[in-house]
């Protein structure tokens, strides 16, 4: 029988080739002006399926963009894995900052990816991890090696906050059932550095509006008599930290779990140099909440960030007005145990009460979703840490990442299964930023480890 190494050398070109072809879809689920892409996209990931042996493909209506669903069932006795993606990208803004084309993807040399990186916007988050599970399928299809079940669930709005994620899944439990949900939209420390991600925080992401004046005004005419609502705002955003970069929001912490110190020290065991995280940021010093380094501030800590601001003039030379709004649009990242809808209407009453008379204010929540912690001990994560040894020569070390998946909250609470996040990017992948890239050798590699993951946890299953 062929090896999945065999396989991949045959097949090397094709499977960059045609995941080149699928980022080149701007398919930009916040942006309606991309809405045919996105739906192009969703039928290019059915074709796909398809070619790679899945036997059932469903393109299923939602009210939002449509969920990909495929499967292959070889035998009802045997166990199931689900595997989660999302087809959907970030907007490539700013346009200017990137070295090449969004969507004209193009395969750089670079010093951590010397076999070459693939740069386009969605290549690592997550049409190239994604598409490697559907190679990985295709290996095991085509060789007659995959040893259970798999069914596929390929999302369109998981950049938006997987709304129509949640309505489908409650509605579609059985046809959803599984043992295991697989994922690869998180990353690992390095290519020689395995990980596997064991905790994700939650996310409460709001939008404010203050309100001033009735109508733009003359600064001259009016400035130190009313209002400015750009000035107010900025106090207001300021003061949800204090000196020791603490959130202010009363309540806030109430829930936030405090890890032991044996926890912190092996987390802290995680190869970390901070000049080369520096160097990486082109940054002088890091910077957060006193009393936790930099890799426990961007994984066990909540935090509280603004994603941009805007109001009054900002075009070229010089209008001077006093504008009548001002706007900003706020992130929170949360800890397992706190709330997100709870967290929500802290940060609101308090934004409300710490404004002065003189505006109104306006929070609108945009999405959100709780943190996770997944085990351990669990057959997943050890069929996860095998397959991982059995393609890197190391054991994979367990790692909680910053950021958030929040439907992995729910389909514990729907499905009651656990979820393995089997990532193979790295953090200077520039997800969400301009350049995001996904090496070559960690696309490959991922559609190496996968198949180990099936043979394993059938065996250990």
């Amino acid at each position: 029988m062929q090896t999945i190494q065999q396989y991949i050398s045959e097949h090397k070109d094709r499977f960059i080739n045609e995941l080149i072809d699928l980022l080149k879809i701007p398919s930009i689920s916040a942006d309606t002006a991309y809405s045919q892409d996105v739906l192009n996209t969703a039928d290019a990931v059915m074709d796909s399926l398809k070619k790679a042996g899945c036997d059932t493909i469903e393109l299923c209506e939602t009210p939002g963009y449509p969920i990909v669903y495929g499967e292959k069932i070889i035998d009802k006795n045997l166990p199931t894995v689900l595997v989660y993606g999302h087809y959907d990208v970030q907007p490539a803004d700013p346009i200017d900052l990137w070295t090449s084309p969004p969507f004209e993807p193009v395969i750089k040399k670079t010093d951590i990816h010397p076999e070459g990186a693939i740069f386009a916007r969605g290549a690592c988050d997550d049409k190239g991890q994604m598409y490697m599970h559907v190679k990985a399928l295709e290996y095991m299809t085509t060789t007659g090696n995959l040893p259970c079940n798999v069914k596929f669930m390929i999302e369109g709005e998981e950049e938006v906050g997987s709304e129509s994620l949640a309505w489908f899944v409650p509605r579609n439990k059985k046809k959803l059932a599984n043992d295991v949900i697989l994922i690869s939209d998180t990353g690992m420390i390095a290519n020689d550095i395995p990980s596997i991600t064991t905790g994700l925080r939650g996310l409460s992401y709001v939008e404010v509006e203050i309100t001033g004046p009735n109508r733009d005004l003359h600064s001259g005419l009016y400035g130190g008599a009313v209002a400015n609502p750009i000035n107010i705002l900025s106090k207001m955003i300021a003061s949800l930290h204090d000196e020791n970069n603490h959130i202010t929001i009363p309540g806030f912490y109430d829930k936030v779990e405090e890890l032991s110190k044996e926890e912190r020290n092996e987390m802290a065991k995680a190869p970390f140099s901070i000049s080369a995280y520096k160097d990486a940021l082109n940054i002088n010093d890091v910077y957060g909440e006193n009393g936790y380094t930099t890799n426990e501030r961007n994984s066990i800590r909540p935090t509280l960030d603004v994603n941009g601001i805007w109001g009054g003039y900002t075009g070229e030379g010089a209008k001077t007005v006093i504008a009548s709004k001002a706007y900003a649009k706020i992130s929170m990242r949360l800890v397992p145990n706190q709330n997100w809808e709870e967290i929500t209407e802290l940060f609101k009453n308090h934004f409300e009460n710490i404004a002065p008379d003189s505006v109104t204010v306006k929070v609108t929540p945009h999405h959100g979703g709780q943190g996770y912690v997944t085990p351990t001990n669990s057959v997943g994560y050890q069929a996860a840490s095998k397959a991982y040894n059995e393609t890197f020569g190391v054991l994979p070390i367990p790692q909680r990442s910053g950021g958030s998946i929040p439907i992995v909250a729910l389909f514990e609470q729907e499905l009651k299964s656990k979820t393995i996040l089997m990532g193979f990017g790295l953090n200077s992948d520039a997800i969400h930023s301009p350049d995001e890239h996904f090496g070559i050798w960690n696309y490959l590699k991922g559609i190496e480890t996968i198949p180990y993951f099936y043979k394993y946890f059938t065996e250990l299953h």
